[in-house]
């Protein structure tokens, strides 16, 4: 778990000290806080059941960052291109406000984009990739001088496939929103949609609960929902990333609310639904992370906290949660910060930031809730405490990044090859 830093900001300090439950809060003292190869075969271990166990994973670092102008703290996933080539963000490193990234298949880094921590924006979230190569993402701070306590509430951007970057939206940290800790998603016709941390009703706890917007194609902003949960609702507060149907409903969480967050539903018209209520008890607390969808219209993730060490669960189309896997904190892992992907057998894969040796672990979870720990972090050359979450290839091969650790202390990318 993060340790909490200071963020140069009493006032700032004094309200995430006093909202100490929310999760939202030890994630930002995360991104602050950082600011200021490898081959291990390793066989998958199972925890919590006993699965038959058939196949083994290969761990590889595939790039080491150094902290200097490649980067530190890759605290979001990568996205992967069809040469396997794969990008992403650190948080820090560059010039200290973190930049864009590619690792090719031959394990070259190259920084796409340095932020300056300017009206470009600064501390990077992730990226996602458009259909002609260019990455789209967010930035923690940075953007509006003077916003946000004087370091920006930071921007939605785009880099090009030559690493000239775009402000498409600057946050202000009023109505508008501030301070996203999520990336965004598209459509087909170019729009991007995500969340914000804060702003919003400034009502709630003086920094607002956080929006969920869209940034259409000629760069305006619409606030499509705004959160009111710490103040006079039960719709949550301090919501993760979202995601998309076919029909342009769009789903996420919330860290925080009247709660322990929630799962909720919006739907085209603005129509927002609480699909979920989190108690903080054996049904979870605190996601740090969005949902995926399956074609039945169930939804996954995972919490940080509740049960003994955070869980697994599954939400179905009449809002019925069921746990799927509950940490236990010690050697099956604990403190998921990153949501799950699923394959076609309905399998789950996720990492969780802490557990195992307290470095975290990349684990799966069956259909029959047995869990196994496909890679166990060791805070040494493999990395530690990853804060991402995993995208897989066609060959099964697992993908991701962990925030600290490696050669240098300052992050990897790395691969889990079925064997």
């Amino acid at each position: 778990m993060a340790n909490k830093v200071n963020i140069g900001s009493a006032s700032m300090k004094q309200i995430v000290n006093e909202l100490g439950k929310l999760n939202w809060g030890r994630r930002a003292y995360a991104v602050v806080v950082l600011c200021a190869t490898t081959a291990v075969a390793l066989p998958a271990q199972t925890q919590g059941g006993t699965e038959n166990v058939d196949v083994a994973y290969k761990f590889a670092v595939l790039y080491t960052f150094t902290g200097g102008a490649d980067g530190s703290g890759p605290y979001s996933s990568v996205v992967r291109d069809s040469a396997g080539s794969l990008y992403g963000t650190t948080c820090c490193g560059g010039s200290a406000n973190g930049v864009v990234y590619k690792v090719d298949t031959a394990g070259q880094e190259t920084v796409l984009y340095t932020f300056t921590g300017g009206a470009d924006g600064s501390n990077p979230i992730a990226v996602i990739r458009g259909p002609a190569g260019a990455l789209y993402g967010t930035t923690y701070s940075g953007g509006e001088p003077g916003s946000c306590y004087g370091r920006g509430c930071g921007v939605v951007f785009k880099v090009s496939t030559s690493g000239h970057e775009t402000v498409l939206y600057s946050f202000t940290g009023g109505a508008d929103g501030g301070t996203p800790l999520a990336g965004v998603i598209g459509d087909s016709a170019g729009n991007l949609y995500g969340t914000t941390s804060q702003g919003g009703d400034l009502s709630c706890y003086v920094i607002g609960c956080g929006v969920v917007f869209e940034v259409g194609t000629s760069s305006q902003e619409t606030v499509l929902y705004t959160f009111t949960g710490l103040n006079v609702g039960t719709d949550g507060g301090f919501p993760n990333a979202v995601i998309r149907d076919s029909a342009g409903n769009l789903y996420g969480t919330t860290g925080g609310g009247p709660n322990y967050g929630v799962v909720y539903k919006l739907d085209t018209l603005g129509n927002y639904t609480v699909l979920y209520s989190f108690t903080g008890g054996a049904d979870g607390g605190g996601p740090e992370a969005g949902v995926i969808r399956d074609s039945a219209g169930n939804l996954y993730g995972t919490t940080y906290g509740g049960g003994s060490g955070g869980v697994v669960y599954k939400v179905d189309t009449s809002g019925q949660e069921t746990v799927l896997y509950s940490f236990t904190g010690g050697a099956d892992g604990g403190g998921p910060e990153a949501g799950v992907i699923r394959d076609s057998a309905g399998n789950l894969y996720g990492t969780t930031y802490g557990g195992g040796s307290g470095q975290g672990e990349v684990y799966k979870v069956d259909t029959s809730g047995h869990e196994t720990v496909l890679h166990t972090f060791t805070g040494g050359a493999d990395g530690g405490h990853p804060a991402a979450g995993l995208i897989r290839g066609g060959a099964g091969n697992l993908f991701g990044t962990a925030s600290s650790g490696g050669k240098y202390g300052a992050g990897v990318v790395f691969e889990l090859k079925p064997q």
